[in-house]
């Protein structure tokens, strides 16, 4: 009873549970002077109904049963109808077999999302049909930490696909619920659609709609077998086709678009496709909210994947970008290192960017100097992270505050008054804000700055202060929260509600007096408490031997304890809390009367949040990266045509690790692209592997870099095929994963592509193993793409000698002999080396230091050496033919002959001298002293080169 009217900012007012009320609807008849104690609203003629009164309606759904259907596997009953007669919906289906499907999402977004999903409920367009899912009308406040930003999906996107000789022309439009921003993109991806799953998998929906002719009976589409395949945790929407029409989605755009990103009608008035999914979208979103976006209110955007690197959701989960592989509630992710965020916006945006690093260095840069700034001037960042962190949720605050409800409940009301004030703190943050980013240089931040300096901010705060107290603010705790929108209003501006408000005071006194007299007659340490579940209740700590008879006076009742403390009310407080509950419904209706009146007035200004929520969310992440700088010792990266990391480190086993993890080089440039990697099992390769990607990531979102110095190509693509060093069981569905994910890069690679690939071809034979790794290898020398490629494989070592670009390093290892004398261990020490690996027969050295027979380690030495033989007799590679025709290992390892020692020596000083014209800033006398010790390197890698000079 007592939750009717203050359960706004509780987790049940998203699941719809807390309206479900009972009593309510009686005691409205019981008043006919009101409903629910609300009059009219703006908004409709009717009288407003409660959530009971709709489930009680024949025909009527009810949310909790709809809950337990769901549960249950059950299907919705009945097609819904629209205003026409026509079915809105084809097939839903529910795709939650599989909860430990690795995802994007997280276990616990998984859990949370059984109560937030739409599920299977047929919905109509008229009024009196809809159901009443209206999750953001109860606005619930997230709090400061970042961590639990997105532990809940709110993201619905609608997906559709050309026909005929369009197929393969792939339209999306997806819209947060928290965030009234809708984002269109449209691209070719045909065969593997790796592009379509990659963008899901970043947006972690909460729903996927699709049109039902992509899952006819007997004629499934490809995309839409393969997001169900890939998505078996989302829940899965089908409506009619005829809902995805470009021409209504290029009206609701021009209807619903926001005046300052009216130039998306330029960009998407020929993108028929994602125009198409729009539309469905748009209609299905007003089905499930029971609310509709105010005009000209949402901001819409055109996203191309042109703007951002590409990173598969394969490459994601091999990296650990966003769920630790192991265990996702763990925070050893990349996301876990970078995370300082105080808001969700910012931690949102924080994702987003990990996912999707930019491309263009210009921005990049622009970043990285506001990270400087920040890390230069400690004033300006502790007085922005002060400001920052008491940001709410300013893009869900946009959202409740565009949408018009159709239907006016007390959840409406209250939903109303609580946005105003948290309206009401976020504007008055600007200026304090403002003030912070006063003295800052860097363009960005400058620019920040003047953005706020928007005279709207001022205005709609003004116009609010002259109807809210000053002193009315966001706080935590529900009665506190309670208390702030009871005395929302200023006093003397309505008569009504001041009268209502007097006679809510006196209530609440009364039920405190009534408590201390109850504590005085019973001699009891009671103590008056409050609960948006139970209203006003009675605590009380005792020792169960202080009570008379060990038990509390029979006038009490629903008795819990805990421990020591008791809980319980009686019938009277009871219905004191009735009285209290209808007085403040009937404060909410003219409290919302007056708010509604005040939003009318402030709304054509209130588009100025978009900006401030971009602002906020940015400076949130640039202020998390400096943040995640003073705690490690990172550096600024530089952006040039090379990748140049000098004693780089591995950013989430630094915080893993006890002490500081062993650092390497790495150098790839144009002339020196493609690098092979060998070394033992749990020598470091894909620890290694892993660190570059992550270092070029953390520099393409503008975070600093774990290193001592970094330069990087910009990568448009990241890719990686990372294998296991601790787990080399191989069977016919990994070789085939194998195959699937190399095909993969192949197909889409370019030359400004990062492709990290370890362990290919352990699936299956070491004849076909090497096979595949040389084809694979000499596909991707055709490209300029930056290329580390670790095996097991050491023939592949000998590429060197047909291709000059490509480079042998190792991790060395140490052998260290047991106390006893007679056996001989390998010591790691995780240390990157030019050349290949002397180490061999990994096996057979892991088997000698255990406790097999000797003579069966003999056996197996022998054995191994006669296959490896036939192996290197077998394999008539071109690389191998000069070991084949006579020359010596050694010969071969020499690279052959002195004149192709010269040509390779030539070759790589030419590229030096190229990277060297292409970016360097030294000065003539430094410049001078560089070239000589060019010179110098050529001739030690080239011992005939200073004779014939000197000849000449």
């Amino acid at each position: 009873m007592a939750a009717a009217g203050g359960r706004a900012a509780t987790s049940e007012s998203y699941t719809g549970r807390g309206s479900s009320t009972p009593g309510v609807g009686r005691r409205a008849e019981q008043t006919p002077r009101y409903t629910l104690g609300l009059l009219q609203t703006p908004h409709s003629s009717e009288s407003i109904r409660t959530s009971s009164s709709r489930e009680a309606r024949p025909g009527g759904s009810s949310r909790e049963g709809l809950a337990d259907g769901r549960a249950a596997g059950t299907s919705a009953v009945k097609p819904a109808v629209s205003e026409r007669g026509e079915s809105y919906f084809g097939d839903k289906s529910s795709c939650v077999e599989n909860a430990n499907t690795l995802n994007l999402t997280s276990s616990s977004s998984l859990r949370g999302l059984n109560s937030t999903r739409i599920g299977k409920t047929p919905l109509s367009s008229g009024r009196t049909g809809c159901r009443s899912h209206t999750p953001l009308m109860g606005y619930s406040v997230t709090s400061s930490s970042a961590v639990s930003a997105h532990t809940v999906a709110s993201v619905i996107v609608a997906v559709v696909e050309g026909r005929g000789l369009a197929r393969g022309e792939v339209g999306m439009a997806s819209i947060d619920l928290k965030n009234p921003e809708m984002i269109l993109s449209q691209f070719a991806d045909n065969t593997t659609y790796a592009k379509v799953i990659t963008k899901l998998k970043i947006l972690t929906p909460l729903e996927i709609i699709m049109s039902n002719t992509a899952c006819d009976a007997g004629n499934t589409t490809k995309l839409f077998s393969l997001i169900t395949e890939h998505f078996k945790n989302v829940t899965f929407t089908t409506v009619q086709r005829k809902y995805f029409n470009e021409t209504k989605g290029l009206e609701y755009i021009e209807q619903l678009c926001a005046s300052e990103f009216s130039t998306i009608f330029m960009e998407v008035q020929s993108k028929y496709y994602c125009l198409a999914a729009a539309a469905a979208l748009l209609k299905y979103v007003e089905f499930i909210q029971n609310a509709v976006y105010a005009p000209k209110s949402l901001k819409v955007r055109f996203q191309g994947s042109e703007k951002t690197a590409m990173i598969d959701s394969s490459s994601a989960q091999n990296l650990e970008l966003v769920i630790n592989n192991r265990d996702s509630r763990n925070g050893h992710t990349l996301l876990g290192v970078l995370n300082y965020t105080k808001t969700p916006g910012g931690s949102r945006r924080l994702r987003s960017n990990i996912l999707e690093p930019l491309v263009d260095a210009e921005t990049i840069n622009t970043r990285l100097d506001c990270v400087q700034e920040l890390l230069q001037d400690e004033e300006l960042f502790f007085g922005l992270q002060a400001v920052i962190s008491k940001f709410l949720d300013t893009e869900q605050l946009l959202s409740v505050l565009v949408q018009i409800p159709k239907q006016d409940t007390v959840k409406t009301a209250e939903s109303k008054i609580t946005n105003l004030i948290y309206l009401k703190h976020t504007l008055e943050l600007v200026e304090p804000l403002k003030a912070a980013l006063r003295s800052c240089t860097t363009q960005l931040l400058k620019a920040y700055y003047n953005s706020l300096e928007d005279t709207r901010f001022g205005m709609i705060l003004e116009k609010i202060t002259s109807v809210i107290n000053d002193d009315t603010r966001y706080t935590k705790g529900c009665l506190s929260m309670r208390t702030q929108k009871c005395y929302a209003v200023k006093p003397n501006i309505n008569e009504f509600l001041d009268i209502a408000r007097r006679t809510y005071t006196e209530i609440v006194d009364d039920i405190a007096g009534m408590i201390t007299q109850l504590a005085g007659k019973y001699s009891l340490p009671m103590k008056t408490s409050f609960s948006s579940a139970r209203g006003f209740f009675i605590q009380m700590n005792a020792d169960g031997s202080t009570l008379p008879n060990g038990q509390l006076p029979s006038e009490f009742t629903k008795i819990t304890k805990i421990k020591n403390t008791y809980s319980f009310t009686s019938a009277d407080l009871i219905k004191m809390n009735e009285r209290c509950q209808e007085s403040l419904r009937e404060i909410y209706h003219m409290t919302y009367l007056i708010v509604c009146k005040l939003l009318n007035e402030i709304y054509e200004h209130i588009h100025c949040l978009y900006k401030l929520s971009d602002i906020v969310s940015m400076l949130d992440m640039l202020l998390s990266f400096a943040h995640a700088c003073t705690l490690s010792d990172y550096v600024r990266p530089e952006f040039t045509d090379t990748l140049a990391i000098k004693q780089g480190w591995h950013p989430i086993l630094e915080k893993i690790a006890m002490e500081k993890p062993v650092s390497n080089n790495t150098y790839l440039t144009e002339g020196n692209n493609f690098v092979i990697i060998t070394g033992p099992n749990m020598s470091g390769k894909s620890t290694y592997l892993k660190q570059i990607a992550l270092c070029q990531i953390m520099a393409q979102i503008g975070s600093y870099v774990p290193a001592e110095y970094c330069s990087f190509r910009i990568a448009e693509q990241i890719f990686t095929r990372i294998g296991m060093d601790d787990d080399i069981e191989t069977n016919a569905s990994t070789f085939m994963k194998e195959m699937k994910e190399i095909t993969y890069i192949i197909q889409n690679a370019n030359d400004k592509s990062l492709i990290i690939i370890d362990e290919l071809g352990r699936g299956t034979s070491a004849e076909e193993g090497i096979g595949i790794c040389y084809a694979a290898c000499e596909y991707l020398l055709n490209l300029k793409a930056f290329t580390l490629f670790a095996t097991h494989f050491l023939e592949l070592c000998h590429i060197d000698a047909l291709y000059p670009n490509v480079e042998n390093y190792h991790f060395e290892v140490q052998h260290v002999r047991s106390s006893a004398g007679n056996k001989e261990k390998i010591a790691y020490t995780y240390t990157l080396s030019k050349g290949y690996t002397e180490e061999k027969n990994y096996g057979l050295k892991a088997a000698e230091v255990s406790s097999l027979p000797s003579s069966i380690i003999l056996d197996a030495k022998e054995i191994t050496n006669h296959i490896a033989k036939q192996i290197l007799m077998s394999l008539n590679f071109v690389f191998l033919k000069p070991v084949l025709e006579g020359y010596t290992e050694e010969q071969h390892r020499q690279k052959s002959t002195p004149e192709m020692m010269k040509q390779r020596a030539a070759y790589q000083l030419a590229m030096r001298l190229v990277q060297t014209a292409r970016n360097s800033r030294l000065d003539p006398g430094s410049l001078r002293v560089y070239l000589k010790a060019l010179k110098k390197k050529y001739e030690a890698s080239c011992p005939t080169a200073g004779k014939s000079d000197e000849q000449q």
